[in-house]
């Protein structure tokens, strides 16, 4: 299974969420994963619609037991990790996750989008 997790501002837009994709060099992925509220925005929704994949809702708990490779102090300061995007991708995935891709930040910097794998099915 591979998963892109994705942070993201509230004034993001699918362009954006599109932008932050692209640079990682993914082109197709399982499913798109973000935390519980940011889940369940019109944008999120019509972001995984254009691309074909389903969405995995991240509580806040997991967001914040999983480790990430890369920090970022906003995120910290209000999600409780280091990189919303790479949390959300690897609790995605589960047991077994790794980072295909570590958070890419898109031109508008109002998305970031990380890809993980591992064997959830």
């Amino acid at each position: 299974m591979i998963v892109a997790g994705f942070g993201f501002r509230g004034a993001a837009t699918v362009q954006s969420l599109a932008d932050a994709f692209a640079i990682t060099g993914s082109q197709t992925v399982d499913a798109i994963a973000t935390a519980d509220d940011k889940s369940k925005q019109a944008v999120f929704a019509a972001f995984a619609e254009t691309i074909g994949a389903q969405i995995i809702s991240i509580s806040a708990h997991n967001l914040a037991k999983t480790e990430t490779p890369t920090k970022s102090q906003a995120s910290q300061n209000h999600r409780a990790t280091g990189s919303v995007a790479e949390a959300a991708a690897l609790a995605a995935v589960g047991e077994g996750a790794n980072l295909l891709a570590p958070r890419s930040i898109s031109h508008d910097r109002m998305a970031t989008c990380a890809i993980a794998q591992g064997p959830k099915l």
